[in-house]
């Protein structure tokens, strides 16, 4: 039987082996621990089992959903949440969650009382604002909020971590990061108790690893981006030993016809509010797959034929200029794609794109 379009097909293999690499590079550099976060592919039990299977030393997510994802698929190594908590949902995040990355005072007391009441031990990693301006408190704060968590029923100080790149575009440093080990050490000092855990970022932390520059002392890093994909996110570099070729977005073909580059007619908003601009290129071949904005934004996507176009798309429909196709694109055709890690999620998360695991031998399982 055919497999179904639209689709993602995802080569667990690849991912392995991409986790394998990750944690090697790690440990050579001296980070020991890499958590394989799995956000990305919303949790999807075949990634994350691949990941565990490449050395990851346990698995994070942002979303409560997808952590009760990994437990009700007999996940028993430690979980991570890594949004900050909602003060909403401190019940679910202890039930849940192994650890948690805190920065409020208010929602760590709130969790103490969740745990306790729970009759659980919560881990906690204190994150510090190093210049990205997401999540964090500042320097000056940690020690205190150390203190804190020391005096809460219930809850554990596992670590101090940062957050870099993913709002601010901020590049890990040694210096950024050496801080952050500087912070560790000041808050051993002043509990009388060492930072089991000093969490140095994500996946734009590897190339200080890969060139040996990463400051002695962060133990952890947190990385998606780089197992999905094989990319680090600071540069957008291939990891080296990496696959980049660990998802491929499938449609079909529903509409192939001859058609001129320009609308014609007076133009305004397009279905999405935007004001569309168009290059003209003469009359054309043009595809439309079944695919569309509510699947994956367009832009995500990299035609694997390199004579294809990507135009754009609606909800619904997605439109190719196959002109200068390799092979002539014919109705009920299937065109391959290779999706940015933006492109992943999306696709991981739309209901309508089925999931389709390749053993990398031929096989694949749904």
């Amino acid at each position: 039987m055919p497999a179904p379009t639209p689709r993602v097909e995802i080569d667990l293999g690849k991912i392995e082996a991409n986790a394998r690499t990750i944690a090697g590079l790690c440990r050579k550099a001296g980070v020991n621990d890499v958590i394989g976060v799995t956000k990305g592919a919303l949790a999807h039990p075949g990634v994350a089992r691949a990941m565990l299977r490449g050395g990851v030393s346990g698995l994070a997510e942002s979303r409560l959903e997808n952590l009760a994802r990994l437990r009700e698929a007999g996940f028993h190594v430690p979980l991570t949440l890594l949004r900050l908590p909602s003060l909403s949902q401190v019940g679910e995040v202890v039930r849940l969650a192994d650890r948690s990355l805190n920065s409020e005072p208010e929602t760590l007391r709130a969790l103490s009382r969740a745990a306790a009441a729970a009759g659980r031990r919560h881990g906690v990693t204190l994150m510090v604002e190093l210049g990205d301006r997401r999540e964090g408190m500042s320097p000056e704060e940690v020690v205190a909020a150390a203190r804190l968590v020391a005096e809460l029923p219930g809850l554990e100080l596992v670590g101090v971590g940062t957050n870099l790149t993913c709002y601010g575009a901020v590049i890990p440093s040694p210096t950024n990061l050496g801080r952050l080990v500087e912070i560790a050490e000041e808050v051993g000092r002043a509990t009388g108790r060492p930072v089991p855990v000093v969490s140095g970022g994500n996946s734009s932390s590897l190339p200080l690893a890969v060139a040996g520059r990463i400051p002695r002392g962060i133990t952890e890093l947190r990385v998606g981006d780089a197992i999905l994909r094989g990319h680090e996110s600071a540069h957008g570099e291939l990891v080296p030993g990496a696959h980049d070729d660990t998802f491929t977005v499938v449609a079909e073909v529903i509409e192939v016809r001859q058609k001129p580059s320009l609308p014609e007619g007076e133009l305004g908003r397009d279905a999405f509010w935007n004001v569309p601009t168009f290059v003209d290129r003469g009359v054309r071949r043009r595809a439309i797959l079944a695919l569309g904005r509510q699947d994956v934004a367009p832009e995500n996507l990299a035609p694997l034929d390199r004579g294809m176009i990507v135009l754009g798309a609606s909800s619904d429909h997605l439109l190719v200029d196959v002109d200068e196709a390799a092979d002539p694109v014919r109705l009920g055709d299937e065109v391959r794609f290779r999706p940015n890690y933006a492109g992943i999620l999306q696709a991981m998360t739309s209901p309508y794109v089925h999931k389709v695991e390749r053993s990398g031998a031929g096989g694949e399982r749904r």
